[in-house]
């Protein structure tokens, strides 16, 4: 042991602290002010999938996306080079009635569409046309039988009323789609239309939440029983300094955060603490052993020994993580994004601050001795 090199790590600690309150402090300030820019599964949209008789190109599918401005579009291929999913934060139904007050410029204004339980019979639709007249919607050529289906229109008191035979999403989707073909030149079969409300956004936000407090409360406790309250509350600031960090920088590059960012915290945080436990085992075991040097020092040889271990473990998982991003595909672009940045910050914080911490709670050789059992009465009976 003396003539190891010991790293002294807890001799910068008061600079590594300084660098972590900095990072932590400003990731408050960037979810406080920015927030997080929640992806599909947290604020409702739209996904769709379709199907093309050859290969499409992925760009010209985005592209088309982008021209048609819809929030936070991904285009992926699934299954094979045939079929596609796009995914938008867009309601149908909106970006149609976008298009037709677009359409109608000066010859009115869509403020409402009434809901299909109110149209008329055989129409999916009625919609409501302020600031015009019956002959300019007629003349307009706005609604055509080919896109909207069975039209009727009439006039009621100062409103328009137009009404549908085909849904506002069933006609923003055909349209997209046809603007798909053109662009990728391919024929395009729609496979399935689905869209998540804001009410289950919100709804799979909260249960993230609560995932995310129950894996906390669930480390604190393995790791008070395993080793003492003092290890645990560093191994959950530890963990809390991982996760918090992590998302500052989705707040700061406004990237989405979805479910798949979501496990990947999960994942961290299995992560983060696995390399904590071997740290803290190996400090607990040279504490026993070590009994007369100063707790800094052991915690130096402590680290040092494991520190072989940790920059293996993290670089293997690093460069697959690295492999996912490059190759995995856009839908797994943030669930690599997030557990890179992890990573690095988790094996630093495993390093700086779980180990630091144990030292700031006053941890000592007497509280890792092993309990001696007061077996005096047993050796009293007969």
């Amino acid at each position: 042991m003396t003539q190891e090199k010991i790293i002294d790590f807890m001799g910068v600690r008061r600079i590594t602290s300084a660098i972590s309150i900095f990072l932590v402090l400003a990731s408050i300030v960037c979810l406080s002010t920015l927030g997080l820019k929640g992806g599909l599964d947290f604020t409702g949209g739209t996904q769709l999938e379709i199907l093309a008789d050859k290969g499409v190109s992925i760009p010209q599918v985005r592209a088309v996306l982008e021209e048609e401005k819809l929030k936070s579009p991904t285009a992926v291929l699934f299954g094979s080079d045939l079929e596609v999913m796009i995914r938008t934060q867009d309601q149908m139904k909106l970006k149609a009635q976008e298009l037709l007050n677009k359409a109608l410029a000066e010859n009115g204004q869509i403020s409402a569409v009434r809901r299909p339980d109110m149209a008329q019979e055989g129409y999916a639709e009625v919609l409501v046309v302020t600031n015009s007249n019956l002959e300019k919607i007629k003349a307009s050529g706005v609604f055509n039988p080919e896109q909207f289906g069975r039209v009727e229109i009439k006039q009621e008191n100062t409103d328009i009323l137009v009404a549908i035979e085909k849904s506002l999403d069933s006609v923003y989707v055909n349209y997209l789609i046809r603007k798909i073909e053109t662009a990728t030149g391919t024929n395009i079969e729609l496979r399935s239309s689905e869209f998540v409300g804001p009410q289950i956004g919100d709804e799979l936000r909260d249960q993230g939440g609560l995932g995310l407090l129950a894996a906390f409360f669930a480390v604190f406790l393995y790791v008070a029983v395993q080793f003492q309250w003092k290890f645990s509350g560093g191994a959950i600031i530890a963990l809390v300094h991982d996760v918090t960090i992590t998302l500052g920088f989705f707040s700061f590059f406004q990237w989405d955060f979805d479910l798949t960012v979501l496990a990947a915290l999960l994942a961290l945080i299995g992560y983060s603490i696995n390399d904590t436990i071997v740290i803290y085992d190996r400090i607990r075991e040279n504490f026993r052993v070590l009994r007369k040097m100063d707790p800094l020092q052991v915690i130096n040889i402590s680290l040092t020994q494991t520190l072989g271990r940790s920059i293996m473990t993290s670089m293997t998982v690093f460069l697959v993580l690295v492999v996912l991003f490059l190759f995995g595909g856009e839908v797994l672009h943030g669930f690599s994004k997030a557990l890179l940045i992890g990573v690095v910050v988790g094996t630093y914080s495993s390093i700086y601050i779980a180990a630091n911490l144990t030292v700031a709670f006053g941890v000592t050789k007497e509280d890792l001795m092993p309990k001696v059992h007061d077996n005096s009465e047993a050796d009293q009976l007969p």
